[in-house]
This record gives structure tokens, C-alpha cells and sequence, in this order.
């Protein structure tokens, strides 16, 4: 039994099925989570098959999980299913937005939360990639994603083959703000990222990258300024070819 306390992110994975029957209760049991207006704006898309894997995987850089693990899914904002709801029961959606994408996205998440939960509660391994928003059309192709649905998370499940050292966190006091916000001081800085700045992994993270601090590992390498505008230019487009940006801004055909 695991809890939140314990959690660790696992890449690699057992030679042990994860069953129809195991997968679809825990999927069944998450959708207890909250949700705007009790409407579930959330699909899921299981992924077992070794050919879907592989095709999914350059979408994610190729992380050797995504193909290893036995389980792959990918959780979507849908206002696909609430949109025909509407049209095949004499109403009127209007749900082609972004407001719309921001609220299925929510509850996508949500879901995404409460299922880790219960998959650490059971036993099971998982990784969330955070590589699903940044190139979704691959994603959409493959899965076949109709218009008002977009993935917004991907996990890669299955029974732990490794037990990785956790994960450093930030203290409570540099996230909790008491009655309004607290900005931050250059000497708060110091205290609430003295302890990650200083573990011996991510200063050995600075070196091997040549770089003087931790923070420039980050926007000089992992995270650029660059990649990230880039793949919002990308994320834009994708959800207004999707359907969610009809309002705001002409959509370009893909080519």
C-alpha cells in the first residue's frame, strides 16, 4: 500500500499485465472526482497494443516508457460528448471556446490527479508525461481525436520494476500565502530553494551541464524561452483546429 508520502514517478516496468478488469475499476472509481457542473468533460484512450505505443511515442521524444510500459493513457478535455448530448436533445452548444478547453481541460486534470491516487493506493507504477501539450497533433492523429477534444495528459502505467529515490519539494511556507499573496524577496529565494540547489544530484546537474546555477539548467536548457514559445505558437494552433479558438482567431488548415 502507498500513499501521496511515498509517491515516486516509475519509468520502468514489470513483465506483469495490468488487467482489463483492475484498469477499468480504478477508472471507474476516479470518475467520483469533481467536475464542472457534474458533466465529466474528460475521454480516456487506453493504449496496449505495441504498434499504438510506437506511433505515440515520438510525441513524447521517445521516452523509452511510453513503448515499455504496459498500459499507456492518455487523458483529453472532451466537449466532443456534451456537444452531441446538446445537438441530439433539442439544445443548442455553444461550447467552441476557450473558456470551454480551460474548463474540460480542469476536469481532465482532476481526473488525471484522482486516478494516480488510487493507482499508488493499488500498487501500480506510473509516470505523468508532461510532453502531451507540447506537440498534441501527433497525439490527435494517431488517436483519432475528434474536433472539441484535446490531450492534456499522458500516463504510462504498470507494476513498478525499479524503486527511484523521490523527488525533492519546496517547503509548505514557499506555496502557502495567508489572506493575499506574498511576493518574493531575493532572501525568501535563498531559503526556500537553499535545500534543492544544494542536493548533491542537482548540484552534480549544474556541472554536467556547465552552468553556474541550477536556475540556468532550467532556462537555458530544459525549458528555453525559445521551446516554449514555439510550442505555445503550436498549442494555439492545435486547439483552434480542434475547435476551441473559433471565436478568437481564423485557424489555419493543416497542412
Amino acid at each position: 500500500m502507498k500513499n501521496l508520502l511515498t509517491r515516486r514517478s516509475i519509468r520502468k516496468y514489470a513483465q506483469r499485465e495490468v488487467t482489463e478488469q483492475l484498469l477499468g475499476r480504478l477508472l471507474t472509481e476516479a470518475a467520483r472526482t469533481q467536475t464542472m457542473g457534474n458533466l465529466q468533460l474528460y475521454s480516456v484512450v487506453i493504449t496496449r497494443s505495441e504498434e499504438k505505443k510506437r506511433q505515440l511515442a515520438p510525441a513524447h521524444f521517445n521516452q523509452p516508457m511510453v513503448t515499455e510500459a504496459p498500459v499507456v493513457l492518455t487523458i483529453c478535455a472532451d466537449f466532443n460528448r456534451t456537444t452531441q448530448w446538446a445537438l441530439n436533445r433539442k439544445a443548442e452548444p455553444g461550447y467552441d471556446n476557450l473558456l470551454s478547453y480551460q474548463n474540460a481541460a480542469t476536469d481532465a486534470l482532476l481526473y488525471t490527479q484522482t486516478l494516480c491516487c488510487l493507482m499508488d493506493e493499488e500498487g501500480l507504477g506510473y509516470c505523468f508525461l508532461g510532453t502531451t501539450v507540447y506537440q498534441p497533433q501527433l497525439i490527435i492523429d494517431v488517436l483519432e481525436l475528434p474536433r472539441l477534444v484535446m490531450p492534456v495528459a499522458t500516463l504510462t502505467v504498470g507494476w513498478p520494476a525499479e524503486e527511484p529515490q523521490q523527488s525533492d519539494r519546496l517547503p509548505l511556507e514557499s506555496f502557502v500565502h495567508e489572506e493575499t499573496y506574498r511576493d518574493y524577496t531575493p532572501q525568501a529565494i535563498d531559503t526556500y530553494y537553499n535545500n534543492k540547489e544544494n542536493l548533491p544530484e542537482n548540484r552534480h546537474f549544474v556541472e554536467l551541464n556547465n552552468k553556474e546555477t541550477l536556475a540556468q539548467v532550467f532556462t537555458d536548457i530544459r525549458y528555453t524561452k525559445n521551446d516554449n514559445e514555439a510550442m505555445s505558437a503550436t498549442l494555439l494552433e492545435t486547439l483552434c483546429r480542434q475547435g476551441f479558438m473559433r471565436q478568437q482567431r481564423p485557424c489555419r488548415r493543416q497542412e
